[in-house]
């Protein structure tokens, strides 16, 4: 053969490995699509990620009836002006207990959607999409790359971002993003003082996320609020200790800050003690190292501590604490928001290890709500007794303080919502459990963004508010622009935090036998005092 065959055949041959090794890697780099999605839902570490708006479960079959009855909505109003909303949380997981908080999360969402497009009854109507950033926000990037497009988009018009139920540096980072490019931020169950802006009485603070708005107390309002609670009941001086994971997290960082703020007035008690857990939902060694922290406790006089921590860990510890038995000892356990999870973890088992022999409670856990379904109710009647107490008669109606009346009227409209979607056929999943405080305040948060949007609406109803008008109407909704919300009234400061919001104080007593109970014990207010006629915010507020 001659010898420029030869050589024509390796480079022919040559060329053939090269394309065949070109196939094989864009096979191996081929996406893994869980769906379509409003871009390709992709298959990342075992999680999908991305955007979905048309009834995608993510691979959890707790929320795939309601994913469905968001995306019917989102048909309904298809041919009507509107703008896209995104609920941005965590959809996967292995944990029972977070796969049903993630259903109560998008049955707020859901309900508050069909309130915002019928409540208002104008232009435009919400389109809600579901946004998974995979576990503790890990794939965030990807997914805000994905909500930024649709914010440019015409199609989708993404003018919101709402959800955020977790306080992680990747959710801060989330936020930090989306409002640099300024998209409207609503987070709704976050909690942690990071995130969020810094109020002046001025007024004038340059504000480090453009656009964000908060409907839940930080955790050093919600600390402040206890401790409003505690001076109102004449328990202010118990003998407390500091128990904090030591992880990393913005949560527990900002909550045991919180609680080293508050001025105690009864006896100094032992000095903080701290564990470290591996993750949110691991438990890791947290259990051997509670047993010593429990062994601590009880060898102090401390009868009442301060927990920031996450739910699991906060169910090891109160377990722990029961099981070490200091002799006739009582213990209240108080911590944050994150806490409102904890009653749906708990087991027969469990809640009888939290109770003695005798039927008594060893421990009790009481926490930090940012909402208890029996609030109103129970405040407005305790108030009505006080007022009749000095004043002989009965109060009338328009004597009534707007700070229960407001909100207890908002309740009973979600409620009747709630009757209209059971007798309309539309499965959510379960029936919505208003006691975690989950649905309220995502339903809230939806509430909320339809006013915005409906004050931001200019020039006709075809005409849509761009996205900056609406992170603009934030601080506006104030006195008489209030939100009567189920939570309480949601009246946001030139920083778009909420103004003195209330806390419910929820316990979870063992009581003497069976499953145990969570119950509303009370209200406790930030600045010490309910919110002042028409939430009109002072200027000496912060």
């Amino acid at each position: 053969m001659p010898r420029w065959k030869k050589i024509l055949y390796a480079l022919l041959a040559v060329a053939a490995a090269v394309a065949g090794g070109m196939y094989a890697c864009s096979v191996i780099q081929k996406t893994d699509t869980c769906t379509e999605g409003i871009e390709a839902v992709e298959r990342i570490d075992g999680e999908c990620v991305g955007v979905d708006g048309a009834g995608y479960d993510f691979g959890t079959p707790e929320i795939r009836d309601v994913a469905r009855a968001i995306a019917d909505e989102n048909k309904r109003i298809d041919n009507q002006p509107h703008v896209t909303v995104a609920m941005m949380l965590p959809l996967q997981s292995a944990r029972p207990a977070l796969r049903r908080q993630m259903r109560s999360d998008l049955q707020g969402a859901y309900l508050g959607q069909r309130q915002a497009n019928e409540g208002e009854g104008e232009p435009p109507k919400i389109r809600l999409v579901l946004a998974n950033p995979g576990r503790d926000y890990s794939h965030q990037d990807k997914v805000v790359d994905t909500l930024l497009r649709m914010a440019d988009s015409s199609e989708h018009r993404l003018r919101a971002v709402t959800g955020f139920n977790l306080t992680l540096d990747t959710t801060e980072e989330a936020v930090r993003r989306l409002t640099e490019h300024r998209i409207p931020v609503l987070a709704s169950r976050a909690s942690g003082d990071d995130i969020a802006n810094e109020d002046r009485a001025d007024g004038m603070a340059k504000p480090r996320f453009p656009g964000l708005a908060r409907i839940i107390p930080s955790n050093h309002d919600a600390a402040q609020a206890l401790a409003d609670f505690r001076r109102e009941q004449g328990r202010e001086n118990l003998k407390t200790v500091l128990v904090y994971d030591r992880r990393p997290d913005s949560y527990n960082q900002s909550l045991a800050r919180a609680f080293n703020g508050i001025e105690e007035t009864g006896p100094p008690g032992p000095a903080a003690m701290s564990f470290e857990s591996p993750a949110i939902d691991e438990p890791g060694s947290t259990g051997n190292q509670f047993t010593q922290t429990a062994n601590n406790i009880c060898d102090s006089e401390a009868d009442t501590i301060y927990f920031a921590g996450r739910t699991l860990h906060l169910r090891i510890f109160a377990l722990k604490l029961a099981q070490v038995g200091c002799k006739d000892r009582h213990y209240t356990i108080v911590s944050g928001s994150d806490a409102a999870s904890l009653r749906q973890s708990m087991t027969r088992k469990d809640w009888d290890q939290l109770r003695g022999e005798d039927g008594k409670a060893k421990v009790t856990v009481q926490y930090a709500a940012p909402a208890h379904p029996d609030a109103w109710n129970t405040e407005l009647a305790a108030w009505t007794r006080q007022w009749a107490r000095t004043h002989d008669r009965e109060p009338t109606k328009a004597q009534l303080p707007q700070y229960l009346t407001e909100p207890k009227a908002a309740l009973g409209t979600l409620k009747k919502r709630i009757d209209t979607t059971r007798r309309e056929g539309i499965r959510l999943g379960s029936a919505p459990d208003l006691e975690d405080s989950r649905t309220m305040l995502v339903y809230d948060g939806l509430v909320t963004i339809g006013k915005a949007l409906h004050q931001a609406q200019k020039g006709g109803a075809e005409a849509v508010p761009d996205r900056e008008e609406v992170g603009r109407q934030w601080s506006l909704l104030q006195s008489r622009h209030r939100v009567p919300g189920t939570s309480g009234l949601i009246c946001l400061t030139s920083g778009g935090n909420a103004y003195d919001k209330p806390t419910s104080i929820v316990e979870l007593d063992p009581g003497p036998e069976g499953d145990g109970k969570l119950k509303f014990v009370g209200l406790g207010w930030p600045t010490g005092r309910p919110q002042p006629k028409n939430c009109v915010i002072p200027s000496s507020a912060p």
